[in-house]
């Protein structure tokens, strides 16, 4: 034998132990989970979500009758000035109620992407900047955004009263309409938007006259809102294995893999997502500033601070004459959290079926959860305000199966198939 030949064979040996190491490290489970990490994994369990909270500032919320008004409303592309589009055409069921764009493309190009409806209605605020505080005011947004609906409330009046199925429903539901018929004091379109002729219309109409469109324009949003109700989370992946970990205390279960499983531990870890993304919808329902970068061609957005100047404006907030609530029943509003730490922060989205609904971000500024993560694990500075995310030093490997992972949280949505898709469809 040679000189050269031990040392042959110890570098085979070497390579050899090394891959069994390798095979080892990528395949073994992660070790035991603590009481404690059980206890967090517990949290997260979609199982553990509260009973749907009343909207009281919509007492029609809970009504299927006034559901299935908005059902109808929600995919009804009369609703738009261009009978093109529909609350749908963003929010489609087939993606989970997003529509897979960067931003919103409606009656125009829209500056924001486009969030998911689906169990948005456990949430205290709306928007990514948090502009609206109910369901009913968020749905009424859209319909008069040029960007969007580019309708007005005069329009979707004409259309309510006009169309003798929705009439008849309306006034079953909210009691009797006006008599919208006579041109003079209610022109084809009118509304407090920006429109010069529009709001030239509007204002030409008495208070009373106005009031009364409003009224039934506010009750189009709540029915649609009724219906959103109805569009809640299924169970995922992560939670059969979080329901089989609990029946009996780290039993060994194969419903994740090992990758997905030392995604979870980094999760709930190292990678420190729970801060944010934490309860059974995966969110604390809060603003933060995490640095992202402005969508192209656009100012840096101000965030939070911008919605809350729009929302304590809003005549539709929870406080306004058109809400069902007492001011006292208002308490999310009246003790809202404000301050300039507040600058460039953005809600905090829930990451149930986030591997579905790409791209990420306010303005789909990033198209992959690879590049999210690495977006977090650099935690570059702010463009306005602070960026409260710390540097993570991730390794490949980590990053890679913290997405494994986040593709365990895809689930359906928890609803009769029949809301799902357009009426009669």
């Amino acid at each position: 034998m040679s000189k050269s030949a031990p040392f042959a064979v110890v570098a085979v040996i070497s390579v050899v132990v090394a891959s069994i190491i390798w095979w080892y490290t990528q395949t073994r489970s992660p070790e035991t989970w603590t009481s404690a990490e059980i206890t967090l994994l517990r949290s997260l369990w979609i199982a553990n979500l509260p009973t749907l909270p009343a909207n009281k500032s919509n007492a029609a919320a809970d009504s299927l009758e006034v559901a299935q008004l908005g059902h109808q409303l929600f995919f009804d592309k009369r609703l738009s000035t261009s009978e093109q589009v529909s609350c749908a055409s963003c929010h489609q069921p087939e993606r989970h109620f997003t529509d897979g764009l960067e931003v919103a493309v409606g009656a125009k190009t829209g500056v924001r992407n486009t969030m998911s409806i689906v169990g948005t209605a456990y949430s205290p605020w709306f928007f990514w900047n948090g502009r609206k505080d109910s369901l009913w005011s968020q749905a009424l947004s859209p319909l008069e955004n040029p960007l969007e609906h580019g309708s007005t409330r005069m329009q979707l009046v004409h259309l309510v009263a006009q169309d003798s199925s929705y009439r008849m429903q309306y006034e079953k539901l909210f009691g009797p309409l006006a008599n919208f018929s006579d041109p003079l004091r209610f022109p084809a379109a009118a509304g407090p938007i920006d429109d010069k002729t529009l709001n030239s219309n509007w204002l030409s109409m008495s208070n009373g006259d106005r009031e009364a469109v409003t009224r039934v324009f506010v009750n189009i949003g709540k029915a649609i809102a009724a219906y959103e109700r109805l569009l809640v989370l299924g169970a995922s992946r992560f939670d059969q294995y979080v329901e089989a970990l609990v029946a009996d205390n780290n039993a060994k279960t194969d419903m994740l893999s090992p990758d997905e499983l030392a995604g979870l531990k980094l999760f709930i870890g190292e990678a420190q997502c729970i801060n944010c993304h934490n309860g059974p919808l995966f969110t604390n329902h809060e603003f933060h500033n995490t640095g992202v970068l402005s969508g192209p061609g656009t100012l840096p957005s101000m965030g939070r601070v911008e919605g809350l100047r729009e929302l304590l404006k809003d005549p539709f907030n929870c406080m306004g004459q058109f809400s069902d609530s007492e001011i006292a029943e208002c308490e999310e509003l009246r003790f809202v959290r404000t301050g300039d730490e507040l600058i460039g922060t953005h809600k905090t989205p829930s990451l149930r079926n986030v591997a579905e609904t790409a791209p990420y971000m306010h303005a789909g500024q990033l198209a992959t959860l690879t590049e999210v993560i690495n977006h977090y694990d650099r935690a570059p500075g702010a463009m306005v305000g602070h960026n409260e995310a710390k540097t993570l030093g991730l390794g490949r490997r980590e990053k890679r199966q913290l997405e494994a992972f986040l593709h365990t949280l895809t689930g359906p949505v928890a609803a009769d198939s029949k809301w799902l898709a357009a009426p009669g469809n």
